[in-house]
């Protein structure tokens, strides 16, 4: 592409000199991936600054760079005021707006992104329809899945996966949009159908000052849907009506609204709820008939989530019959209360229950079939909000007989500090203990188990490492839980 066409969709930039015979190959945010032909856009990020980089991005074959501020090169130079923003609209340009050739879902909220997401990819595919998936688990493009860093991409790696899916054919992509990244303009250019909301609670308080600004964060997914009204296409905004952030949202966004809920009067509703510990039956209301629904997922949570997903459903058009068959099918998501069965006699379930509201949810769903004791096996994250570690110990403490506090991925921070910050604020006569050795505290909960009890490990779900100081080990909690439930048994 000629540089100076993909400059047009930028206005008012400054070069150092005439860049109209330039031709680039490719976008690049990373010197150390540069090559012949490509250009290079520095971005000032939270520990590197790309603009550190230019000479390593020239001496790879750059052929121009795009900065923010002035950088000593010998190859043109192009002044913007935000590069982080060129780079989201250059990219959507590079690739010929992609998320304009497929209808495009993004799923916000606290808890439950990763299923909704996970519900939604069955019931499109159900419906015949060619599925791209982008969130926590992975990257996936119809049937093939690749590995994804961060719950939500950098705008170019987002836009090149775009365009992966529009040559894909895909018909319908759905993903998991963060509040990082919606702070960090990493999905400017997306241009979203349907936007959902799961609920709010505390989280990434590190990042964001207080809960209003994390919800001012989640606010600009459905305030960026635009204002304009299309009749052939309409976009939707699906929130919880049993959540109070939901009305924030609704006067942030021009859109149609369709509401999900259960105790408050909504569009689309679930009544005659049971509960059990095989799954779930409740019968779903909505605005185009009712039908049962019997699911393999446990948990009031999970019924939030299954209409969360209906309703970007029906709004996509796609059948109740279709939706029921999808719920029916689903065996479970990956590190979402997912058991490990060794045969033992008693439960074992891994969660990715990583904030005081999800490990709630999962420890109370627990307590609804438990016949026994309730252990759990949690710890909080170093390096990220320190406020709710106290808030996770008190809700271990209420809910489980045997809570065991230990680390999740420690980071930079001392893991015995964290555990002092979860345990401080504990009456004295809570009872619990502390075991810093992840490996070693779900094999005190294994060791200890009896008949009927169940133990549930909290916090990293599907994560296969544990990051301690700068390094990522090999470490997967059902694998270790599994490992555990067998020397047990040959013990």
């Amino acid at each position: 592409m000629k540089l100076e066409e993909l400059l047009s969709c930028i206005p008012f930039y400054k070069t150092t000199e005439n860049v109209s015979d330039l031709n680039i190959d490719k976008i690049v945010m990373d010197s150390r991936k540069v090559k012949p032909g490509d250009l290079f856009i520095c971005i000032s990020g939270y520990t590197v600054d790309g603009h550190d980089f230019v000479n390593q991005a020239e001496a790879n074959g750059a052929v121009a760079i795009i900065a923010e501020k002035p950088v000593d090169s010998k190859l043109p130079v192009i002044l913007v005021p935000d590069s982080k923003r060129a780079l989201s609209i250059l990219a959507v340009k590079y690739y010929d707006n992609p998320t304009g050739k497929f209808s495009l879902i993004g799923v916000t909220g606290t808890n439950g992104k990763t299923t909704v997401t996970y519900l939604l990819e069955a019931i499109f595919k159900l419906a015949k329809q060619k599925t791209g998936v982008i969130g926590t688990l992975h990257i996936k493009i119809d049937d093939e899945t690749y590995p994804v860093i961060n719950t939500t991409p950098d705008a170019l790696s987002l836009q090149q996966t775009f365009d992966k899916m529009a040559k894909q054919h895909i018909e319908q992509a759905i993903m998991e949009v963060s509040s990082h990244a919606l702070v960090q303009g990493r999905v400017h250019g997306c241009d979203y159908d349907i936007a959902v909301f799961t609920n709010l609670s505390q989280d990434h308080l590190d990042f964001h000052k207080d809960m209003d600004d994390y919800l001012r964060a989640k606010s600009l997914l459905f305030a960026q849907m635009g204002n304009h009204y299309d009749t052939e296409k309409r976009k939707y905004a699906v929130l919880n009506q049993d959540e109070p952030a939901s009305e924030l949202l609704k006067q942030s966004t021009a859109q149609h609204v369709i509401t999900y809920g259960i105790d408050r009067d909504a569009q689309v509703m679930a009544s005659d709820i049971e509960l059990g510990a095989t799954g779930i039956y409740f019968q779903l209301k909505t605005p185009i008939g009712n039908i049962h629904i019997k699911s393999k997922l446990m948990g009031t949570f999970n019924v939030y989530n299954m209409l969360a997903a209906s309703a970007a459903a029906i709004v996509s058009n796609i059948s109740l019959d279709t939706i029921q068959e999808a719920f029916e099918q689903i065996e479970g998501v990956n590190g979402r209360f997912e058991p490990v069965n060794e045969g033992q006699s008693f439960a074992v379930i891994v969660d990715y229950a990583h904030t005081p509201d999800s490990l709630e949810n999962v420890l109370q769903t627990v307590k609804e079939f438990a016949k026994q004791r309730v252990f759990v096996v949690v710890g909080c994250g170093g390096d990220r909000d320190k406020t709710k570690r106290p808030v996770m110990a008190q809700i271990a403490v209420k809910y489980a007989d045997k809570p065991i506090f230990t680390s999740d991925n420690p980071r930079t921070e001392d893991p015995m500090a964290i555990l002092e910050d979860m345990t401080n604020g504990l009456d004295n006569d809570a009872t619990y203990e502390v075991i810093a050795d992840r490996k070693a505290a779900i094999h005190e909960a294994v060791n200890q188990a009896a008949d009927d009890d169940i133990i549930v490990i909290a916090g990293k779900g599907h994560e296969t490492y544990q990051q301690i100081g700068h390094t990522k080990y090999d470490f997967d909690d059902r694998e270790v839980a599994r490992q555990a439930i067998l020397a047990k048994e040959r013990a």
